[in-house]
């Protein structure tokens, strides 16, 4: 499943407003994906750790399509290499969009980024432009 759906992200979200202020919660945001050989075995298989940018480069490499999950609002695609499937789960424009207008909407204090040591310049450009908008 995606890396942080968020219909699942606004059910956490929804009970933390009824335990502390919005106004002191900073919602966290992955900036990064997981590619999952298949089939996958519950406390056996491991995902590999990806960089957004690098999701999007392995799909063109596979020739995968890249698809849209409407209800955890993320990208995620499949592709075989060396005869084991995959399936990739990351973050693009789109799903940080969502993610920075549900912690907008939710009048929380801030965002905070979960590993920034993969670069996604795209993002930086989004939240310029969101920035701009307020």
């Amino acid at each position: 499943m995606a890396v942080a759906p968020i219909n699942k992200v606004r059910q956490v979200l929804d009970y933390a407003v009824q335990e502390i202020p919005a106004e002191k919660i900073m919602m966290g945001i992955p900036n990064y994906g997981y590619d999952w050989p298949l089939p996958y075995e519950r406390g056996t298989t491991v995902a590999r750790l990806i960089g957004n940018v690098e999701a999007v480069e392995l799909a063109a490499e596979n020739g995968a399509t890249i698809q849209f999950d409407e209800t955890a609002q993320s990208p995620y695609f499949f592709y075989e290499r060396d005869g084991i499937s995959h399936e990739v789960w990351f973050e693009d424009v789109r799903s940080m969009e969502v993610k920075l207008r549900t912690a907008s909407d939710y009048g929380f204090r801030g965002v905070g980024y979960w590993n920034l040591m993969r670069p996604f310049r795209a993002n930086w450009l989004l939240l310029r432009e969101m920035m701009r908008e307020t």
